[in-house]
């Protein structure tokens, strides 16, 4: 799913965001609600992690405008504020769930993976298989072109997905893909490694791919979902 967590806490933003990639999700992170507007929302979010107390527009507030935007978009919203009137104000916003802070993080993936099962079933169904996007890596002009568009890659990005284009059912381990890369599995930050993942999960969205063209295996690796001819 692709999650955007509104959080003004830089390192709970940062950790919420980390949590939710580390396990299959699209993340990213936004500071306040007036960042909405600085960024371009493309694919469409699934759900929003909003926290109550923001700076500026507050989370009830963004919850009431989101609502009214995207009637079907999942909203999660966390505050340290655990008065019943509280709640209710937060529920009555557009909230499907209301968590107080601190969140464990265990309970907060839960509660986006109940939420997003729960959208599943209002969403528009998955296309056939032969009906996906196809796309095209030329590795020598280091570009993706995909139904929607031609994206232009970095290096390691062409390097993790031809790999994970030759490998067996499109799956490398987190080891393989640093060794690819050139780098020290054992050094080198697994974090790291999800960082580049979600640059290159953006760009395949760009060129027309769906949001899970890059899966992850959770405590393995990466998969990728969608076929991908190297020419």
């Amino acid at each position: 799913m692709n999650v955007i967590v509104i959080e003004d806490n830089d390192n709970l933003r940062q950790a919420t965001v980390a949590m939710l990639v580390r396990n299959g999700h699209w993340a990213s992170g936004l500071v306040c609600a007036e960042d909405l507007a600085d960024v371009q929302l493309v694919p469409q979010p699934d759900l929003f992690v909003v926290d109550l107390n923001l700076p500026g527009e507050d989370g009830l507030s963004l919850a009431r405008r989101l609502r009214a935007l995207q009637p079907l978009v999942g909203i999660i919203m966390v505050t340290a504020r655990t008065l019943l009137g509280d709640r209710l104000a937060g529920y009555h916003s557009g909230a499907d769930i209301y968590l107080p802070k601190p969140v464990d993080p265990s309970e907060l993936l839960a509660a986006v993976e109940s939420l997003g099962r729960r959208l599943r079933h209002t969403a528009p169904a998955e296309p056939p298989a032969d009906t996906r996007a196809r796309l095209r890596l030329a590795p020598a002009a280091r570009l993706l072109t995909g139904p929607v568009a031609e994206v232009p890659l970095s290096e390691s990005e062409v390097v993790i997905l031809v790999g994970l284009g030759s490998a067996q059912a499109g799956r490398l381990e987190y080891a393989e893909i640093m060794t690819l890369l050139g780098e020290d599995p054992h050094s080198y930050a697994q974090a790291a490694l999800e960082v580049r993942i979600v640059r290159l999960r953006h760009k395949l969205v760009r060129s027309g791919a769906s949001t899970g063209a890059i899966s992850s295996v959770r405590g393995i690796g990466y998969r990728l979902t969608v076929p991908l001819t190297v020419v």
